[in-house]
């Protein structure tokens, strides 16, 4: 279904996926620089009805157009407040597009606000989606946000993974469908990667499908130049991580694993198996490894192959974990057969079950440990 969807998208004319998806609506009229004949009145009525600081309202009233009334903007205002958006979340959309002050309500703003209602949101999902993306509500027409909405709602397959995402991180969805298009088809026919796993990161990480075509295929030629088998089922979730780290911090991190003794090969087994470890700057990965191999006496080449401690808290996992286990040994107790990147990575609720509370009468210091 979802290549079907693609292809079906694929073969519309750029100029039709531009009308259908990419207009915002921005217009001379709506939100272009023409200066207001008075714009001490502007300042002033941004900073009474809003609360915007002086320095903000000068700033914001420059992009708006000649006023000759304040009828709009207080219908607009009135409006926004009516439909619970008020205070920072008010000052953050009319800074971003300070024009909307100056649409008409019935035919602008509530046709809009009606469609996210008719879709499934709460007023409070609303605001939420709005305060995220305000883009959504700065549309050219309803019907451009029907077509979106109908577009991301095929691309995800249901009605409610659609909600689910606007409510969670609503800005994804006035992306450029087109390079949504492409990328998908890239990474479909190109890379080879299955269909369902594809659709689970669009459905799960939208974010992640939107990007210029030409930084996704930079992704694959990186985790291409690292080794990573396109067939492996973390191939996609090493995209994403590699998404947030730069080639220079990705260089400087191999370069401090080597100096620990393990070999390109050693840190790219590392990636392949805990990809998320290169989140951390590489100063905190080296406090870890430190940490690791002096204090607990784990083996770099046991580190590469069973990287899940990198990824964790130093501060709040390792170190307090690893408190409890030097309390159980001294007091005779450490029964653990468990590998130790297994003792760190247990849930809290199991570790607490099978490492403090059976000891909790005769070893209260390990609550205080942890």
């Amino acid at each position: 279904m979802l290549q079907s969807l693609v292809r079906r998208h694929a073969f519309l004319p750029s100029t039709q996926l531009h009308r259908f998806f990419f207009s915002t609506g921005t217009s001379v009229s709506a939100s272009g620089a023409t200066a207001s004949p008075d714009p001490h009145f502007l300042v002033e009525y941004l900073v009474d009805t809003c609360g915007f600081s002086a320095d903000d309202a000068s700033k914001v009233s420059k992009f708006l157009p000649r006023i000759q009334s304040t009828e709009k903007p207080d219908a607009v205002l009135g409006f926004f407040r009516s439909q619970g958006l008020d205070g920072a979340n008010l000052r953050r959309i009319l800074a971003w597009k300070p024009g909307l002050l100056c649409w008409d309500v019935e035919t602008n703003l509530a046709p809009k606000f009606k469609i996210l209602r008719e879709m499934g949101l709460s007023e409070s999902d609303i605001i939420n989606v709005v305060r995220i993306n305000p883009m959504v509500i700065g549309l050219k027409s309803q019907n451009t946000l029907l077509l979106k909405l109908k577009a991301w709602e095929n691309l995800f397959g249901s009605r409610e993974i659609l909600l689910k995402n606007l409510r969670r991180r609503g800005w994804f969805f006035c992306s450029n469908i087109e390079n949504v298009v492409r990328n998908m088809n890239f990474l479909l026919d190109e890379c080879g990667i299955p269909e369902d796993r594809v659709s689970h990161v669009i459905k799960n990480h939208p974010s992640f499908i939107v990007p210029n075509p030409d930084a996704v295929r930079a992704l694959v030629d990186r985790a291409d130049g690292i080794g990573i088998p396109r067939g492996s089922g973390m191939y996609l979730w090493i995209l994403f991580v590699l998404r947030g780290v730069s080639k220079e911090k990705f260089e400087a991190q191999v370069k401090l694993m080597n100096s620990f003794g393990l070999s390109n090969s050693d840190f790219n087994t590392a990636v392949q198996r805990h990809p998320t470890f290169l989140w951390s700057s590489t100063e905190a990965l080296q406090r870890k490894m430190e940490f690791l191999i002096k204090d607990v006496g784990i083996a770099p080449v046991d580190i590469a192959y069973r990287p899940s401690p990198l990824g964790l808290s130093l501060e709040k996992r390792l170190i307090p974990r690893f408190r409890v286990m030097e309390i159980l040994k001294s007091e005779g107790l450490w029964e653990s057969t468990s590998k130790l990147p297994r003792f760190f990575s247990l849930s809290g609720p199991i570790f607490l079950q099978k490492y403090v509370l059976p000891y909790q009468d005769k070893l209260p210091k390990l609550l205080e440990v942890l």
